[in-house]
C-alpha cells in the first residue's frame, strides 16, 4: 500500500471491529479517505459504532454483503484474525484490491525506529524484555501490537525519540508489503496455525516477510539453534546478530561459563564481549525463558543499550 494521506478522498474498507480495526478506521479518516468498517456482529454488539459514525466513518455490521466490496475500493485492511478466505477478503483480492493489515498502515506514518518480534512461542515475554531493557538504557521505548496499545496508535504517538517495539504474529505478518523494521527479530519456528495458513511453508513464509525489505543498516536477530532461522541467512540483506544457547558465536549474544556459573554476553562486531547477567538470575525460570532473555538481549544490543542498563532489566 501507499502512505494513507493518497487514500484522500478514497474508499477504504476495514474489516473487524477489534482495536486495531477502529484505530486504523480512525487513521484513515483523517486523512480524509471515504472509510467504511465492516464487522460480523449485529450492531447491538458493537460498542465502537455511534463513535466512529460521529466522525463520519460507515459501519456495517451483521454479516459481509456482497456489495461491501466493489471495484470503487482503493484498500482493504483486514483485523489479522479474520483468514484469507473470508468472502470479503477473496472478492478483494479477485478485483484486484490490496489486502493488508494493520502493521503496514502504521509502517507508514511511524516516524520512529521499529523493532519488530515474532516466534511461535515467547514472542510476549521477550517483546516486554526487550522494552525494559530500552527503558533502562533510555531509548524511550513504546510497546505495542499484539500487547500494548494498536499499531497504528502507537506510530501515531511516536516521535523520532522512540522506538517502536511490536510483537507481531503471522497473520499480521502475511499482510504486509512494504513493512521494515529496523530490527527483525525471530525467536523460533514450529507448527502451528495450521488452520490459518493452511500449509507450513505459508506459515514460514509470513514469519519471513519479517526480513524482506531490510536493508543493510538494518538488524536481523534470528536463533542460531533454530534451523529454519538458519536457512533464512543467505535470504538476509540486514546485517546478522544471532543468539545461540549451544554455541559461542562470533558475533551475537550466547551463553558462557564464567566461575561456575552459565552467563548470558555478548560479543559485539569488534570482538569485544560484555557480560550482561548469570542465566540463573534471569526474571522468569525456564531453559526457554534464557532463551528469550538472549534475544531480548541481542535486540537491545542492536538498538545501542549498554550492557550494563541492560542486564538489570532481565
Amino acid at each position: 500500500m501507499k502512505h494513507p494521506e493518497y487514500y484522500r478522498g478514497k474508499e477504504v474498507v476495514v474489516i473487524g471491529l477489534a482495536r486495531s480495526g477502529v484505530a486504523v478506521a480512525r487513521l484513515f479518516r483523517e486523512y480524509g479517505a471515504r472509510v467504511t468498517v465492516n464487522d460480523r456482529k449485529k450492531r447491538e454488539e458493537c460498542q465502537e459504532v455511534d463513535g466512529l459514525e460521529a466522525l463520519g466513518i460507515s459501519v456495517v455490521c451483521g454479516g459481509h454483503p456482497p456489495e461491501l466490496i466493489h471495484g470503487g475500493v482503493s484498500l482493504v485492511v483486514k483485523n489479522p484474525g479474520i483468514p484469507y478466505t473470508a468472502e470479503p477478503v477473496v472478492r478483494a483480492l479477485e478485483l484486484g484490491i490490496e489486502v493488508v493489515t494493520e502493521v503496514e498502515v502504521a509502517w507508514h506514518i511511524c516516524p520512529a525506529p521499529i523493532i519488530g518480534i515474532t516466534g511461535s512461542n515467547g514472542k510476549t515475554t521477550t517483546t516486554t524484555w526487550v522494552g525494559n531493557m530500552l527503558e533502562q538504557g533510555g531509548l524511550k521505548p513504546i510497546v505495542a501490537g499484539n500487547i500494548g496499545i494498536p499499531l497504528s496508535d502507537a506510530a501515531r504517538a511516536a516521535g523520532k525519540e522512540n522506538w517502536l517495539v511490536a510483537e507481531l504474529s503471522s497473520f499480521q505478518l502475511k499482510g504486509t508489503v512494504h513493512f521494515r523494521p529496523n530490527i527483525a527479530c525471530l525467536l523460533n519456528l514450529y507448527e502451528t496455525h495450521l488452520d490459518y495458513h493452511g500449509t507450513m511453508e505459508d506459515y514460514a513464509a509470513s514469519k519471513a516477510k519479517l526480513f524482506a525489505n531490510q536493508r543493510p543498516e538494518d538488524t536481523a536477530v534470528l536463533n542460531w539453534d533454530d534451523p529454519f532461522c538458519r536457512q533464512l541467512v543467505p535470504q538476509l540483506k540486514a546485517r546478522l546478530f544471532p543468539f545461540s544457547m549451544k554455541e559461542q558465536l562470533d558475533v551475537g549474544v550466547f551463553l558462557e561459563w564464567r566461575d561456575g556459573r552459565r552467563w548470558i554476553v555478548w560479543r559485539k562486531p569488534d570482538g569485544r564481549t560484555e557480560a550482561l547477567v548469570p542465566a540463573d538470575e534471569v526474571g522468569i525460570p525456564g531453559e526457554f525463558n534464557i532463551q528469550n532473555a538472549l534475544a531480548a538481549a541481542a535486540a537491545a544490543q542492536a538498538a545501542g543499550v549498554p550492557a550494563e542498563k541492560g542486564a538489570v532489566a532481565i
